[in-house]
């Protein structure tokens, strides 16, 4: 008990000394300071503040939708029933909170227009003083998981309400525990952007337009009849359903709510949309078409879409599954009929913001607008908005549904008139894309340049993988002993950065189950949201297993657990050739100079596995450009107190041969064929089947990662003759096109076209023209004249007859009367 009682003293005294010497938190969150810290990585080494948990703290949840409304509990921090919160989301947005009968402190999320992590700060004074602070992770309703959200029921029907036959009741769903009320209001907001586009003036807006339904009772579900919207509030056309508790008045901001997606609001336009949903379709699809002719074309700025699906999946740095379009998740392409499978270019074009969308059917073509309503298009404002976001065209999901989404309804959806939409978004074909290379490390550790070139290296430290000062990317990996006894090595952290983003460390947990990811050292949590934006570079992390870093300038590194090893590959774009260095080799297509010294010599001989130890060890990393997180004892020992690359620990350079070795059948078994060399050092080296089994399959995996970024040559959309049509969609090299002509028209020219290994469509052109008939009519022209010549030649003869028999007779009669 005196024990006890003493430690309690100590605690005490320490924080008295602490907040004496200004060693408190308040303020300081993030820092290290003198006596004790405010860092992240505190918890783990056991020097945090004692205040630490009280003015840094966690909040669950830590993510929700870009529109607000989500109720925060504020983990650890404990308030007073007579605490007034206020919550501060960047510097100027303040939402007021609450404490519960717990004594805890609550936020509600605010509407945002933006997504990534949001500086948030907490005030228990009524907002005189804000000296708690966190970090709010704001989410695209798109991305955003449907339990947080609530459902319309039919969507299809939602937005197609009023159009020929669509009538009847609607209906929505919600998990009633995401508004902690009994009674709610159903209300109707709106979306839309004022200003001349690419000016300061441009700015989005939402606004409350009216309430659908008052103090309803919170049972999860609400439906009713629809009816064109008053007071000219059927002139918004893009909207969100918020369902709130019913003791707020009607359009309060920032008060806990659930929300629907954004969607078209065609159950609430005009009585003339549902009079004549086409014409007023249409009309509106020519005012967009005129409104698109004055805007700047930004079609030359954003990146080619790859050629194939297979391309598409593989080049994760630049491309990332469109989640209206999944093949992972049965393919439901609502606005992509005839596609299985979508991705979107991961990054804005530099100067309007646009984005790229590219689709692609069951056999793993490209679909083009030009062949079907279904085909890729790009978009004058990017789904995903992008940074600095909260302007238009970079604001997150609305922009794209004013400037890309609206308009195909219009043009598409509610009338027959895609012409007009296809003009201004056409589907890029592939010409001009250029694969990514890729590079792996993997197993024991084993690696694969950018050329090819492959190796082992069992160096334990921390080097440098991939560096390239011309595009500031420095990627580290860090290797430790496989076990006490072996004397091999693997993989276990990989660090990142991309000036100026931040900091990415992707590395084992212990036990070896799983992969932890840290921004700037502190530990991301993947629970909620599998995608984070985050400053100069997206993570995703679909499973604990999975980890993908992508950077601004295309870059992408992916993270694999196989077997409890990590795998590691990364892929460049084209900008990069002749600017890497590192254990990854010079990405030039050349691997004759892949493994170079930090001093610019090349290693002499490959197969000397001493002499490639040497240059291994060469690439060893200095405590100034460290991109770790040391955050343990263990980690201070061994590598920031100590040499990073140990000299002292000599791995075994060769497999050994031994045909009574215990593990020599299981090897047998396991390793065969290309790359078996990295499978049977992983087993009778490392003494692990497990890792050489994963070697294998990292091996075979990168081999297929390989053949999928395999370039293709394309030459590009063909089009149907004038006056006919074509069969065939495709455009890759040996692609065949039959052409054939409409009714009444003859073709000239080759029937059949192929595309050439250059790129080049064979034969010459080809027409439909009108048959050539001139000499049968001439011959006609000749014979009637001929007819009609003999025609009149007939009559003329026997008009003379008639005349000469009536004269003979006039004189006999004469003679007659004279004799008489």
């Amino acid at each position: 008990m005196m024990d006890r009682f003493t430690v309690v003293i100590f605690v005490l005294l320490v924080s008295c000394i602490c907040r004496t010497l200004g060693q408190t938190c308040e303020g300081n969150c993030g820092k290290k300071l003198d006596l004790c810290s405010c860092h992240s990585t505190c918890t783990s080494l056991g020097n945090c503040c004692t205040d630490y948990r009280e003015y840094c703290v966690e909040i669950l949840p830590y993510s929700g939708s870009i529109l607000g409304g989500t109720d925060v509990i504020v983990l650890n921090a404990t308030f007073n029933n007579s605490s007034k919160i206020v919550c501060r989301f960047h510097d100027n947005i303040k939402t007021e909170g609450y404490v519960d009968e717990t004594s805890r402190g609550h936020c509600i999320s605010p509407l945002l227009y933006e997504t990534g992590w949001v500086p948030l700060s907490i005030s228990s004074d009524n907002g005189t003083t804000f000296n708690i602070t966190g970090a709010w992770l704001s989410v695209h309703t798109g991305k955003l998981d449907a339990k947080f959200k609530a459902i319309l029921v039919n969507s299809t029907k939602w937005q197609y309400y009023g159009t020929t036959d669509v009538r009847g009741n609607l209906q929505m769903t919600w998990n009633t525990s995401l508004v902690r009320a009994e009674r709610v209001n159903i209300e109707l907001w709106g979306y839309r952007e004022t200003g001349e586009p690419y000016t300061d003036s441009w700015l989005g807006e939402w606004a409350y337009l009216y309430s659908l339904a008052k103090d309803q009772p919170n049972s999860g579900s609400f439906s009713f009849l629809p009816k064109p919207a008053e007071n000219g509030f059927s002139s918004w056309e893009l909207g969100s359903l918020r369902i709130s508790p019913s003791i707020y008045p009607d359009g309060m901001w920032n008060v806990q709510a659930a929300w629907t997606e954004d969607h078209a609001l065609a159950w609430h336009l005009e009585e003339k949309f549902r009079q004549n949903s086409t014409v007023w379709a249409l009309d509106k699809c020519v005012a967009w078409d005129q409104l698109e002719n004055e805007l700047p074309n930004f079609l030359s700025e954003i990146i080619d879409c790859p050629c194939t699906l297979a391309q598409a999946r593989a080049d994760t740095g630049r491309f990332h599954t469109d989640y209206g379009c999944d093949i992972e998740k049965g393919s439901v392409c609502t606005y992509h009929p005839g596609c299985v499978h979508c991705v979107r270019a991961i990054q804005a074009s530099p100067m309007y913001a646009a984005g790229q969308q590219c689709c692609y059917d069951s056999t793993g073509a490209q679909v083009l607008t030009a062949d079907s309503i279904g085909g890729s298009t790009p978009d004058r404002a990017h789904d995903w908005g992008s940074p600095p976001f909260k302007k238009p065209p970079r604001i997150p999901g609305q922009s794209h549904w004013v400037y890309d989404v609206l308009s195909f309804y219009y043009c598409c959806l509610w009338s027959d008139n895609c012409h007009f939409y296809f003009k201004h978004r056409p589907s890029s074909d592939c010409r001009r894309y250029k694969s990514p290379s890729s590079a792996v490390v993997f197993g024991d550790p084993h690696f694969i340049t950018f050329d090819g070139v492959s190796y082992s290296f069992n160096g334990f430290g921390e080097y440098t993988l991939v560096t390239s000062f011309a595009k500031g990317l420095t990627i580290q990996g860090r290797t430790e002993p496989v076990n006490g006894t072996v004397k091999a090595t693997q993989l276990t952290s990989v660090a990142m950065q991309e000036t100026p983003s931040d900091i990415i460390e992707v590395r084992l947990v212990s036990g070896h189950n799983g992969l932890e990811v840290l921004q700037n050292q502190k530990t991301l949590s993947f629970s909620e949201q599998s995608w984070m934006d985050l400053q100069g570079v997206y993570v995703f992390s679909p499973t604990s297993s999975n980890v993908t870093v992508m950077f601004s300038s295309g870059a992408g590194v992916e993270m694999r657990l196989r077997e409890g090893t990590m795998t590691t590959t990364v892929l460049l774009p084209e900008e990069f050739i002749d600017t890497t260095m590192g254990l990854l080799g010079k990405m030039n297509g050349d691997p004759k100079d892949d493994l170079a010294f930090t001093y610019g010599e090349l290693v002499q001989n490959l197969t000397n596995p001493e002499e490639v130890f040497s240059f291994g060890a060469g690439w060893a990393i200095s405590n100034q450009s460290a991109l770790f997180t040391y955050d343990s004892e263990y980690l201070f020992d061994t590598f920031l107190y100590a040499p990073r690359h140990d000299a002292s620990f000599l791995p075994v350079f060769s497999i050994p041969e031994n045909p009574n070795d215990p593990l020599a059948n299981q090897t047998s078994e396991i390793c065969s064929g290309p790359g078996s060399q990295f499978c049977r050092y992983d087993i009778l080296v490392g003494r692990s089947p497990r890792m050489g089994n994963a070697s294998k399959i990292s091996y075979q995996s990168h081999i297929s990662l390989e053949e999928d970024l395999k370039p293709v040559i394309s030459c590009g959309w063909f089009s149907p003759p004038s006056n006919g049509k074509k069969e065939g969609t495709t455009y890759l090299q040996g692609a065949k096109v039959n052409l054939f002509c409409n009714e009444g028209f003859t073709l000239t020219g080759p029937s059949l076209r192929v595309c050439q290994w250059d790129g080049v469509w064979s034969g010459g052109d080809t027409n439909c023209v009108v048959p050539n008939n001139i000499p049968g009519i001439v011959a006609g022209s000749v014979i009637g004249a001929a007819a009609l010549i003999l025609m009149i030649t007939t009559i003329v003869l026997l008009s003379k007859k008639q005349k000469q028999k009536r004269r003979g007779a006039r004189t006999e009669e004469a003679g007659t009367t004279e004799a008489f």
